[in-house]
């Protein structure tokens, strides 16, 4: 490894693990999600494990089939603040919606929480596309692909002109002559944008990275673009090298496309390890998670991605040629149609086989067997230009976490892809340009 690249880390947790039936194997606690001490455990686990940062996503309704699954969710905000409180170094990566949040609201809380973190908060920006999420906020249904990406864009650029609203050293507080802060240094921002308005300036002094991370997770062409141009971190669903390989090159070719060095773009593919001292006893914990999976409700859920009834299908066949067909005309998850599609493809997958892989990790890249094993195959990606880092997707927590921890982390420093970074604000561990100073002609 030189000192110019180091693989990223990245915990990822949802809810009670990955595996859509994590909450059901016998070593977990089914109502754990909701429990403060969960995600003390989690945090603690993670930073201790010498991951760069905690990533919590978040879906903004009780989603579809809540009687047979976890899909209760806090709000990511309040647990990551709670847990800026018992951690020191690790990122607090939080997910929000440019669909039914203020910029004004999005700029304040972040840049709370990187003060309240001393320099270690992240935004991870989503456009939302459950319909559910839209019935919640008082709309008919979700507005469609392109317009939600154009709000996103508008509500992004007045959160950074929010952030930017304030110079580092504004805040001057001298007691002797009771002058608290510079009119000078702090600006209205005055932003007035086909979606939203704000005027600012934002009440929140320059936090310590001068802006969070941003994070996004489209894949789709409007996605892609819109992460080339304000990411820092794209997290991407992706099971194959050659298809990693291609997300690879074109990410950083469109963020050179728009200014900006190729470096300064991070990709994040995500992995799902089920990690053991032996493969056969990583295959048999696999078998264990699959064996508590409750089929009719991945059927209905694989059904709800692709957009076909799935009900009556025979498990054993393979995915009928045409389903797939309009997977660009999904308005829900366009590249997540695409993957799924893909996997079944190229895998000759059963029915059957396919509805574990959703089960698993919804279509990410799935590694089962030993730490080197899983090393064996983040070396290839990263080395071969796929990756820059990993969303680690454990499928039970906290079990799979400490088992990746435990097995693979020393084979991935062992072979010098990954060191444990102390510095102490996120961007600097993630090696990211730094945050220009603000500087406003008068």
């Amino acid at each position: 490894m030189t000192k110019s690249r180091r693989m990223g880390l990245n915990a990822v947790i949802f809810g009670l693990g990955s595996h859509e039936a994590g909450w059901r194997m016998p070593e977990s606690n089914a109502v754990a999600s909701t429990d403060l001490d969960y995600w003390i455990d989690v945090a603690r686990r993670a930073e201790n494990g010498g991951f760069d940062a905690l990533f919590l996503g978040d879906v903004l309704a009780l989603q579809q089939s809540a009687d047979r699954h976890l899909s209760d969710a806090m709000d990511p905000l309040v647990i990551l603040s709670a847990l800026a409180a018992v951690t020191t170094r690790i990122g607090l990566i939080g997910t929000a919606s440019t669909s039914f949040d203020h910029p004004f609201h999005l700029a304040r809380r972040f840049a709370s929480l990187d003060h309240i973190t001393k320099g270690r908060a992240g935004w991870n920006i989503v456009t939302s596309s459950n319909p559910l999420e839209a019935y919640n906020f008082g709309l008919d249904a979700m507005p469609d692909h392109t317009e939600r990406y154009a709000r996103a864009a508008d509500v992004t650029e007045a959160v950074l002109a929010l952030w930017d609203s304030w110079q580092i050293d504004a805040r001057i507080a001298d007691k002797q002559t009771g002058i608290y802060l510079d009119p000078l240094r702090v600006r209205c921002v005055d932003h007035d944008g086909p979606f939203v308005r704000s005027r600012g300036p934002l009440n929140v002094p320059r936090s310590p990275q001068g802006r969070p991370i941003l994070a996004q997770a489209g894949a789709s062409e409007a996605g892609r673009d819109f992460a080339a141009r304000y990411a820092d971190m794209v997290f991407t669903v992706q099971s194959d090298l050659m298809e990693a390989q291609a997300f690879y090159r074109d990410m950083k070719g469109r963020a050179a496309n728009h200014g900006r060095a190729p470096e300064s773009l991070m990709i994040y593919p995500g992995i799902v390890p089920i990690a053991a001292p032996t493969r056969h006893q990583a295959e048999d914990r696999l078998a264990q998670m699959n064996g508590f999976m409750i089929v009719e409700h991945v059927l209905a859920k694989l059904s709800e991605f692709l957009g076909v009834d799935l009900s009556q299908a025979d498990l054993d066949d393979t995915l009928p040629e045409t389903i797939g067909a309009n997977a660009a005309k999904s308005q829900s998850s366009q590249s997540r149609v695409a993957v799924l599609v893909g996997i079944a493809r190229r895998d000759r997958l059963s029915l059957r086989q396919l509805l574990m892989r959703l089960a698993s990790g919804r279509g990410h890249l799935l590694a089962v067997g030993t730490g080197a094993d899983i090393a064996d195959i983040m070396q290839d990606w990263f080395d071969n230009g796929a990756a820059d880092g990993f969303n680690v997707m454990a499928p039970v927590m906290p079990g799979d976490l400490a088992r990746f921890i435990d097995f693979v982390i020393p084979e991935l420093a062992e072979r010098t892809l990954f060191v444990v970074d102390h510095q102490p604000t996120l961007r600097q561990r993630l090696r990211l340009p730094a945050t220009p100073g603000i500087v406003w002609s008068q």
